[in-house]
């Protein structure tokens, strides 16, 4: 299916819930993201309607995490980052504190990475660790890390660059419920409860774990 409705559209998208009946659905999860199309034609402007997104995205000059993105409904995933050679542009797709999404001008080289929350890890056949990271991403490593800390991968190297350990005092952004967007600080970590009490701005809160990914 290619279009949904728009009044079924999640709330985290920043498109207004009053205009055509459809809107285009991501090839991917709905929860996840936003599609490129709402991103080049609603958000950005360097596309007026879905044609002119398509010809961009067949002309191979659009970038998503430095490589080329071959179709308009594409899922860009929370942290993923779009370039535009063209005009110099790159961005990096966030959450604003009332919940959605949004764009972030960011350089160039800063849209060659990426902080992904680690989701699981596991052995593998020749006794190899695959590290699992949430978007789908999978890297095979050595490195030491655990499931809920957070990692900055580099496309341009292809390997993880840096761990950023889930722990008390580390920064986090809430990614969903109903504080989804806001930013804060680990105080305290109930792993039997897989609850965290987090500092917003002031504010104690407990929040699941699942909903909270640490970064720098």
């Amino acid at each position: 299916m290619s279009y949904l409705k728009r009044q079924k559209m999640p709330k985290s998208w920043p498109i207004p819930r009053k205009g055509t009946t459809y809107v285009v659905t991501p090839d991917s999860g709905l929860e996840k993201g936003l599609p490129l199309l709402i991103i080049l034609r609603d958000i950005l402007k360097v596309a007026k309607n879905r044609n002119e997104a398509k010809k961009a995205v067949k002309s191979r000059s659009i970038l998503l995490n430095g490589k080329e993105v071959l179709e308009e409904k594409s899922l860009i995933c929370l942290f993923d980052s779009i370039s535009i050679p063209s005009l110099k542009k790159h961005y990096k797709l966030i959450l604003s504190e009332k919940s959605k999404f949004m764009l972030q001008e960011i350089g160039e080289n800063e849209a060659l990475k990426k902080v992904y929350k680690v989701i699981d890890r596991k052995m593998i056949k020749g006794k190899k660790m695959q590290i699992n990271l949430m978007d789908g991403r999978n890297v095979l490593s050595e490195i030491k890390v655990k499931v809920n800390d957070s990692v900055l991968f580099s496309f341009k190297e292809n390997k993880i660059e840096k761990i950023i350990p889930f722990k008390e005092n580390a920064k986090v952004i809430i990614f969903a419920g109903k504080h989804s967007g806001e930013k804060g600080i680990v105080n305290t970590i109930n792993h039997e409860k897989k609850l965290a009490e987090v500092n917003l701005g002031g504010k104690e809160t407990k929040v699941l774990i699942k909903q909270l990914i640490v970064v720098e």
